[in-house]
């Protein structure tokens, strides 16, 4: 037996899995689940070190590989890299219930910094305890999402926790300027960051646009809108 088989034999019991149904068809893959979830979300990653065995499954708890036929008729090849590459960017990733609790135990943890870093008692004006926020956080029933990044999650998870505590984020106000060569995908990371309160599509295709951000995600927000526009942006702070 190969020795990836050899390794896939013993991890069966516990397989963190990619999954795709596509023409009333499932394919599944066996994944690294935090090489797989990074090479989802597009960073650059050698998908030979994504999988755990270069094998594309019907079933991968029974060992069942799926029909090179289905696989030429769906996916028009039968390239294991290349079906295995449409299954994790298209399909969904199914996590063991191991990782998942650990993945979820980082996130909260990294919530948790994050508000207690932005995040005031508007009655002292100072931050709260992290073991306070923590508490909060148990007590307003939230849910950690694991697949959305910690930072996407804070606003919705501090509105929650107003039910059970007296809390706020400081809010930072930016105006933004982004040309018209990246502004469309620039506009989904403005979302994901804050508020959009005002935007204004120029002329020549540029975007100027206002939003509200929570004051500790800003140097964060910065590094990820300068990567995204190669560092062809313009922003201010509006008091």
């Amino acid at each position: 037996m190969a020795k990836g088989d050899e390794r896939l034999e013993k991890e069966k019991v516990s397989m963190n899995l990619a999954r795709l149904k596509i023409g009333g068809e499932l394919f599944a893959i066996v994944v690294d689940p935090d090489k797989a979830i990074d090479y989802k979300h597009g960073k650059d990653i050698d998908i030979r070190e994504v999988l755990r065995s270069e094998k594309i499954f019907k079933d991968a708890h029974k060992g069942e590989m799926a029909s090179e036929h289905l696989m030429e008729k769906l996916f028009k090849t039968t390239d294991v890299l290349k079906v295995a590459d449409t299954i994790i960017k298209k399909g969904e990733i199914q996590l063991t219930t191991e990782y998942r609790e650990k993945l979820v135990e980082e996130k909260k943890r990294s919530i948790i910094e994050i508000i207690h870093r932005n995040a005031i008692d508007p009655v002292t004006n100072r931050p709260h305890p992290a073991t306070r926020i923590e508490s909060a956080m148990s007590e307003a029933k939230v849910k950690i999402d694991e697949h959305k990044r910690a930072e996407d999650q804070v606003q919705d998870i501090v509105k929650k926790m107003m039910a059970v505590m007296p809390i706020k984020l400081e809010i930072k106000q930016l105006e933004i300027r982004i040309q018209a060569n990246h502004a469309s995908k620039a506009y989904s990371l403005l979302k994901s960051f804050g508020t959009v309160v005002k935007d204004e599509w120029q002329n020549d295709g540029s975007l100027v646009s206002r939003i509200k951000i929570p004051a500790g995600l800003q140097q964060d927000f910065y590094d990820e809108i300068n990567k995204l526009t190669k560092g062809e942006v313009e922003i201010r702070e509006v008091n």
